[in-house]
């Protein structure tokens, strides 16, 4: 049951995450206009990684991250490609490209882990691009988020073995938005598989407007969050190698699955299910699900049998208004 609390009485990590979102939500705004624009601002020193509430500037995005320490800051981030990364211990820290698309984070991991390792209060991610990330795990990923909330907008994760992976964080919340995830899983490494997102137990994960493509193993979507908003996205395995799942909810999730466009490809190392609910321990209850108006079909050329929602909760599930192509069976209790 929804908690009605007056703005008094909520908890401090609540009105933190409110007032997280509500930021965040104007950002995206004003990254929006920017885009349609083209104008922003130019930084005042040669040095890429501006703390725009103070105008200083560094030469590295630890040291700028560092800087911010505690409190709450924005590092806007010059054109360029990075081999650097950076571990967020405290604070809320916004890290934003200074013109959008321009800005790219390569090959660099801090802690074996990821380019950003977030531990901090939160985190905003705006129109950056990561890529080529690889550790010896298989869990090279472009954001390694360890606790607090995270935003992800206008951003791309690319030919690495994961795009976000997080860990357990039952009070936190994960918000991307027009994003791409192209090139990214594997299950080559001795800790399992990566996958192109991968969230472990957050209270709630919501992707919207954002495409999926390419995946070289796994899943492409794996999340044991509580609650799921995953709406107006494409997930294209046309040229996917030895995939999985488009979605995987491992642990039951309520939620809602509406409006994204599937296509299954050729070469799959599990091709039994597009979504598949429940498939291991069960940690959260799933009924009243809701999956609707979706399309998914198979690559052209391709006759097969497969599933569209495979259940191993045998909860209430709600699905309609679903357009499913020939040869995939609407619902299958497992």
């Amino acid at each position: 049951m929804r908690s009605y609390l007056t703005p008094t009485a909520r908890p401090l990590p609540v009105r933190i995450a409110n007032a997280f979102d509500h930021g965040f939500f104007l950002a995206v705004l004003l990254m929006a206009l920017f885009l349609i624009t083209g104008t922003a601002a130019k930084a005042q020193s040669g040095q890429p990684f501006v703390i725009k509430e103070n105008g200083r500037s560094y030469a590295t995005l630890q040291a700028a991250v560092d800087a911010i320490g505690d409190r709450r800051g924005t590092i806007e981030i010059a054109p360029g490609t990075y081999r650097q990364c950076a571990v967020q211990t405290a604070g809320v820290v916004i890290y934003a490209a200074r013109e959008a698309g321009t800005v790219t984070f390569d090959r660099r991991a801090c802690e074996g882990k990821a380019a950003l390792v977030l531990r901090g209060l939160g985190a905003e991610v705006r129109g950056l691009t990561f890529t080529n990330m690889a550790v010896g795990d298989g869990n090279g990923a472009g954001i390694r988020l360890e606790k607090g909330a995270l935003n992800v907008a206008y951003s791309r994760f690319l030919n690495s073995q994961q795009g976000i992976l997080s860990a357990d964080n039952p009070t936190g919340r994960i918000y991307i938005l027009r994003s791409t995830f192209s090139g990214l899983g594997t299950c080559e490494h001795s800790a399992g598989c990566a996958h192109s997102i991968y969230i472990g137990n957050y209270g709630e994960l919501t992707v919207r407007e954002s495409r999926f493509e390419k995946g070289r193993g796994g899943h492409y979507v794996k999340a044991r969050t509580a609650n799921v908003i995953l709406e107006d996205n494409s997930f294209d395995d046309a040229a996917g190698t030895g995939t999985n799942y488009m979605i995987d909810l491992p642990a039951g999730s309520k939620g809602s699955i509406a409006n994204n466009w599937f296509v299954q490809g050729r070469d799959k190392e599990n091709y039994s299910a597009f979504i598949a609910l429940g498939a291991e321990s069960v940690l959260h209850d799933p009924d009243g699900l809701v999956v609707k108006d979706n399309t998914a079909r198979f690559v052209p050329g391709l006759n097969r049998a497969s599933v569209f929602l495979a259940d191993w909760t045998n909860s209430r599930v709600v699905m309609s208004g679903n357009k499913l192509a020939r040869g995939l069976t609407k619902y299958e209790l497992r």
